[in-house]
């Protein structure tokens, strides 16, 4: 294919990650009958993740966690998204994303989560309140100093589906049309009640794309999670679910002699209760909901070779009991673990030269991977 012929010593040039792009929308022109993969190239060239993170990973809507974390004003949480010091805190008005860099000489001013109600920087005590205006900056009593014009910068963020999404962009998309028809599949299972109840944050030595691609297609289901996952959710079963123009999705349908793994919202139909939706909110957001559970892994790429990644489980009501609930952990900890020993040991051999690109199985498998391609190429392309 047309990404094939690109060898090691073009790896990290210039005329690599043009190639790479050039290959990335000749895939996605491809018709769906007869869609390819692209090459090991793709996903190990750091040069073209450098491309990536300061063009459509930059400009994307990124998942920070869900709205219940931070139930009371005051909650925050500090964390670090393509290099950006953030801090997630929930004002008087909503939970809101705070540049986490005091305006002096560029210290962070929180760290961890808590409870605040203001952040004083530990390097010269400068204070700022929870809405990021600036309190008290201690003997700064030269001519020039205008404390109204240190404020710590904010950046977009708004709430959906009860998770907690942040743009660096200073002109992001509009969310809501990104979704389109999304939250008409998404409404009968109610995701804003649900409570989380585990978190957990890990290190994966893979791409973030792999990381993607691995989790929206039911093609590996039945292989690499034949104990955990193929007896609820094998592979014959999975079927591709609609797509638009930020996200993919596809269901997990259980086999008739399941049974329902909860009751759920009462908007849910009978096919609903039988099956678990799997969704991407692109970049960076894959999720798993069922009736009564709900399992999130957000995205934070760090490398061609290595993604953070925090993941959340939530439950519905008190659908699940607590020993139910700590099975669902270990199940959910053991995928993961399955996925990430995969995804690692892919991503030391896709720096090969064999590692060119491969055909796509049909839609109901891997449709959602061609959705991710298309997306990734359609953003690409405003960048030339």
């Amino acid at each position: 294919m047309a990404d094939g012929d690109l060898h090691a010593s073009d790896v990290g040039s210039h005329h690599a990650v043009a190639a790479l792009r050039k290959a990335l929308g000749d895939f996605a022109a491809l018709p769906d009958g007869a869609a390819y993969g692209m090459s090991g190239r793709y996903y190990v060239d750091e040069s073209y993740f450098t491309h990536e993170k300061r063009t459509l990973l930059s400009q994307g809507w990124h998942c920070v966690g869900r709205a219940d974390e931070l139930p009371n004003v005051g909650d925050y949480r500090a964390l670090t998204l393509l290099d950006e010091p953030l801090i997630i805190i929930h004002t008087k008005e909503g939970i809101r994303a705070l540049s986490n860099v005091c305006r002096h000489r560029g210290m962070p001013v929180a760290e961890g989560c808590g409870n605040a109600r203001l952040f004083v920087c530990s390097y010269h005590a400068w204070s700022y309140r929870i809405d990021g205006a600036l309190q008290l900056a201690p003997r700064m009593e030269n001519a020039g100093f205008d404390p109204k014009s240190c404020a710590l910068p904010s950046f977009a963020c708004v709430e959906r589906f009860g998770f907690v999404y942040v743009s660096l962009s200073e002109t992001p998309s509009d969310l809501d049309q990104d979704l389109d028809g999304l939250y008409k599949k998404l409404q009968p299972y109610d995701p804003t009640t649900f409570r989380v109840v585990h978190s957990a944050e890990e290190i994966w030595n893979t791409n973030w794309k792999s990381l993607v691609e691995n989790f929206m297609e039911g093609y590996h289901l039945s292989v690499v999670h034949k104990i955990t996952l193929h007896g609820y959710t094998p592979t014959e079963l999975s079927k591709k679910g609609p797509t638009g123009p930020g996200y993919t999705s596809y269901t997990a349908h259980y086999p008739d002699h399941i049974p329902s793994r909860g009751q759920g919202a009462a908007g849910l139909n009978v096919a609903q209760k039988h099956a678990s939706f799997l969704f991407s909110v692109f970049p960076c957001q894959v999720v798993s909901i069922s009736p009564s559970l709900l399992v999130s892994l957000s995205l934070m790429p760090v490398s061609a070779g290595r993604v953070d990644v925090r993941w959340t489980m939530s439950v519905y009501g008190d659908d699940l009991t607590e020993d139910t609930i700590k099975e669902r952990i270990a199940l959910w900890s053991e995928v993961n673990r399955e996925d990430r020993e995969k995804l690692e040991r892919m991503q030391n051999a896709l720096g090969s030269r064999h590692a060119t690109s491969g055909p796509l199985a049909g839609a109901d498998y891997e449709g959602t991977v061609k959705d991710f391609l298309n997306w990734i190429a359609q953003e690409d392309s405003r960048y030339l």
